[in-house]
């Protein structure tokens, strides 16, 4: 049989002509599960066969667990072969037969289980051209993770657990519920059946079509054939669930669907899913192609949730929502997430990027959209108070050497998953909100709906994209526009300049975006006045001591400025190392990257930083809340790199105690607090106190004014939780006496009096102080349904010095019935920020490791969010070397090659280079200050 499969190796390697590899290569042969060599070596599937059409028959038993199927595949035979290759993971494959024009043949298979593929072995050819089609029983154990087809259940108020079954396939797991070709550009179309028992139901991405009895009093349904999409997509859920239903004004049937007994939890969720699809109907000028759209809150979910065409997924968290029991950000947090789905039913489902190193053009789109459409459907949400917050995390993952470009080459499943991370998402917001406010948001919107448009039912990949933003106004681009785009171009022609401000052969967006798109990291920009001369500089701000890795790195930058003698928005492309600007006149500030929309940093060279402190400590209102959180942001972020004195940013955040605004507020304390979080973990108790103090005594005026309600805005609201919490861990004494007064009340009423939900956390957090307190708090959340009532009390009791209670939370985390195990990385890395559990939470990680890897699998957002969450603090050498020592004895099959491990690496390096530089100068500082004596924690 060798010689036979040597030469089908050749059939399927098109680019190694009719060689024959030479004995070298027949050795480097992968092996399959039966000792044959296995006839294809790549991780990525042969383009020599496509499916056109599934089949998929599924029966899952949730009593025993498992399920079985049977899978039918018509395939497109794009060269002749006598192989087909495709996924296929942890499942038993029987009966495999070739359905040709000649009739059925069986087939041979092996099994390459390192890259999950099935070899189906032909006797004669598949003819290129002609139409075949592979059936293939298979069976396997419903997962105990969160991915393929996996295993969940509930608690009912009368304690009884019931199972269901549900799927999330994003991104390598359709392999793991049936046997496919599990890549995105393999698009197809599928015809879904689900077996099952009369007391469930079932639902999948189409509508039901029919139900038919089956012998032994089960039922099978029947769902309508899906639009060509990617095996990522598909979706079925098997439970008892009940749903609520609307129909959009396009004519789009919605539902929500929830466990029973929250489905009154659910009216929020389905009023904005209607919204939305609504408004993303009109906005991409596209409708929405399938005739219905399901919400579902599953009660076993690992990620937030996942855009399924037709069926998308939620956590409960993420999609139920109480009007006497939520918070204001709880309705933010929802109605984010279902604006961040329902774009991806366009962005992503309908145009889909080629391969995964383009993720971005996914995930970065569907962030952005949220800010969009949720700032035109729910004004009253203030949006954009919260998108910087996303520029400047991703920032913090970028400017270390271990980031990635947006667009970076993957091709393992554990490379694929770690895509799933800030620089995606948020740095892909960010810089298309920079496109957007560089282009105009007229040229954007235009620009965006004909990549949409010219890609319906196909694959992308970057330059697709900048291709759609170029020429808008091009008589091709107008044939595909519509009357709006017609018009905008007609006005622009009239009046030249009018909507832009740049010459249309200087706009190359494609070269502009390949230096946002193609390299890690991001510029810093140095700004130096001298007179009317402004000198312009750029590197990469990179928080590392080997200034060698910042060289080679040129952006094209859409530079945004103002000054003190104009409120106009000037606006330049630097595209260069250096360049100058003249200034019309001699001017006191400027203030360049306005509203924060660029993806950069600014240094203020010379005086230009004191001007600014000046500035804002007499009229801190010149400038906008964003302009003044990123004045915040950059100068911290670039004592960390050595271009300003640590004074020089402390002397800025003095004006703080003047700040109300809640982006300028959250940023100061996003600089500040870290301080005293890395003396927690070091014997610096004394400076520790006087950071916390200087804080405190910071915002006292702003904490002291808010209202224990939940009076004003969202902001407002979501701005007083924020604080209160604080102060309340701070034991800022107001505080905690009224939040010990409440939580006594509220205790004494067995829970059932009504507090403001925004105060929640700050009263249960002192509630969870005591053990009597935690212990009744921990009954509250085993018997509540209010998925975000639940949330709060979880979060408080993370808060608590009681170490046993922390050890025990981890713990019941990872068994999963009290509490439930898609919550453990929020619990651990909650544990790792307490002062009393951080080293509860690192051995807890090391411990369990093996555990957790299997369970939220290697490469995910989870387990990088707890590896750094509860690394990311320490900042002496002694436990950069525990931490070394225990990621060294890995191997690359359980991570030691994670992006996450180098990024924990690089932070704790630079926490080091950070305090030995900076403590003896904020302690100079803060002796300097300070005029209150601090708060010793109780």
């Amino acid at each position: 049989m060798f010689p036979l499969l040597l030469v089908l190796f050749v059939s399927i390697h098109p680019s190694s002509g009719a060689q024959i590899p030479n004995q070298d290569q027949a050795k480097e042969l992968p092996v399959a599960t039966n000792g044959e060599p296995f006839p294809w070596d790549r991780m990525r599937l042969p383009v020599t066969i496509s499916p056109l059409h599934y089949d998929l028959t599924i029966h899952p038993n949730l009593t025993s667990l498992d399920f079985t199927g049977v899978v039918r595949i018509s395939l497109d035979v794009k060269e002749d072969t006598s192989i087909v290759i495709l996924h296929a993971k942890q499942m038993h494959i029987s009966n495999v037969v070739l359905l040709a024009p000649e009739g059925v043949r069986p087939l041979r298979v092996l099994e390459y289980p390192r890259s999950h593929q099935l070899a189906l072995l032909s006797e004669s050819v598949l003819t290129k051209g002609r139409k075949y089609e592979v059936q293939l029983e298979f069976a396997a154990n419903l997962s105990d993770s969160f991915h393929g087809f996996y295993k969940g259940s509930y608690r009912t108020s009368s304690g009884e657990v019931r199972a269901i079954a549900s799927t999330q396939f994003e991104a390598t797991f359709a392999r793991g519920a049936f046997p496919c070709f599990d890549e995105p550009a393999f698009k197809a179309n599928f015809t879904i059946r689900i077996i099952r028992e009369p007391r469930h139901i079932a639902i999948s991405n189409m509508p039901k079509v029919k139900t038919v009895e089956l012998p032994g009093g089960l039922l099978e349904d029947h769902f309508d054939t899906t639009v060509k999409m990617s095996t990522y997509l598909v979706a079925y859920i098997v439970s008892d669930f009940l749903s609520v239903s609307k129909t959009t004004k396009h004519g789009v049937k919605i539902s929500v669907y929830a466990v029973p007994e929250k489905i009154d939890q659910t009216a929020f969720a389905l009023d904005a899913a209607v919204k939305l699809l609504d408004f993303y109907d009109d906005y991409f000028d596209i409708p929405y192609p399938l005739p219905k759209q399901d919400l579902a809150a599953i009660p076993d979910f690992q990620s937030g949730a996942m855009e399924n065409w037709g069926l998308t997924t939620y956590r409960e968290t993420g999609l139920l929502f109480d009007p006497d029991r939520s918070s204001a950000s709880d309705k933010l947090g929802i109605t984010k997430v279902i604006a961040h789905e329902l774009a991806h039913q366009w962005f992503g489902n309908l145009v889909t990027m080629e391969w995964w190193n383009d993720l971005w053009l996914n995930e970065g789109f569907a962030k952005f959209m949220e800010f969009i459409s949720l700032d035109i459907t729910y004004p009253e949400l203030h949006v954009d108070d919260f998108f910087l917050g996303k520029c400047f995390e991703a920032m913090e993952v970028d400017s270390l050497s271990s980031s990635h470009p947006v667009s970076t080459p993957v091709e393992n499943p554990t490379q694929i998953q770690e895509m799933f991370d800030d620089v995606s998402y948020d740095k892909g917001a960010c810089i298309l909100n920079m496109l957007r406010d560089f282009l105009s948001p007229e040229v954007f919107e235009i620009g965006i709906i004909r990549y949409l448009k010219r890609y319906s039912y196909q694959n992308t990949v970057n330059s697709h994209l900048w291709e759609s933003l170029t020429d808008i106004c091009s008589s091709d681009a107008l044939d595909e526009g519509r009357l709006k785009h017609t018009e905008f171009c007609s006005k622009r022609k009239l009046q030249p300049g009018s909507s832009k401000w740049y010459s249309d052969d200087e706009l190359d967006v494609k070269t502009i975006m390949d230096t946002w798109t193609l390299q890690e990291g991001f510029p810093l920009v140095t700004v130096e006045v001298k007179g009317r001369e402004v000198r312009l500089s750029q590197e990469r701000f990179l928080r590392t001591d080997d200034p060698s890795l910042t060289e080679g790195f040129l952006w094209q930058i859409p530079l945004t400025y103002m000054t003190s003698a104009s409120n106009t928005v000037h606006r330049f492309l630097l595209k260069t190392k250096t360049d100058v600007l003249y200034l019309p006149e001699e001017v006191d500030w400027v203030k360049f990257n306005v509203n924060m929309s660029g993806y950069y940093m600014v240094h203020y060279a010379g005086e230009g930083w004191n001007s600014i402190i000046k500035l804002l400590q007499y009229n801190h209102t010149a400038l906008s809340g964003n302009d003044r959180a990123s004045l915040i942001q950059n100068v911290f972020q670039l004592v960390s790199v050595g271009k300003v004195r640590l004074d020089t940013a402390l002397d800025l955040s003095l004006y703080l105690s003047k700040e109300t605004q809640i982006m300028a507020v959250t940023q100061g304390f996003g600089e500040l607090v870290p301080l005293y979080k890395l003396m927690e973990k070091r014997d610096m108790t004394v400076l520790e106190n006087q950071m916390k103090g200087y804080i405190v005594d910071l915002f006292r005026d702003l904490i002291d004014r808010q209202e224990w309600s939940d009076s004003g805005s969202v902001s407002e609201r979501v701005l007083r939780s924020y604080l209160l919490l604080f102060a309340c861990v701070r034991n800022h004494p107001p505080c905690v006496a009224k939040a010990t007064k409440l939580f006594n009340q509220w205790k004494d009423s067995d829970g059932t009096m009504s507090l403001p939900v925004d105060i929640t956390m700050a009263v249960f957090v002192i509630g969870a102080r005591a053990p009597e307190g935690w212990d009744f708090l921990f009954e509250k959340y085993r018997t509540s349904l209010q998925m975000s009532v639940k949330s709060r009390i979880k979060s408080a009791m993370t808060v608590t010095y009681l170490k046993d209670k922390l050890k025990w939370m981890m713990e019941q985390s990872l068994i999963g019935e009290v509490m439930k195990t898609q919550d453990l990385p929020d619990v651990v890395v909650s544990v790792g920020k307490n002062p009393h559990g951080y080293k509860l939470a690192w051995d807890f990680l090391r411990a369990n490791w093996h555990t957790m890897i299997k369970k939220f699998d290697l490469g995910s957002h989870s387990v990088s969010y707890m590896v750094l969450g509860v690394t990311n603090q320490y900042s002496t050498r002694e436990m950069l070397q525990e931490i070394r020592s225990f990621f060294d004895s890995l191997t690359e099959e359980t991570g030691s090659k994670m992006r996450c491990i180098q990024q924990t690496y690089e932070t704790i390096e630079d926490n080091i280079r950070w305090t030995d530089a900076n403590f003896p100068l904020l302690e100079a500082w803060l002796n300097k200050h300070q005029h209150r004596p601090p708060h010793e924690d109780l």
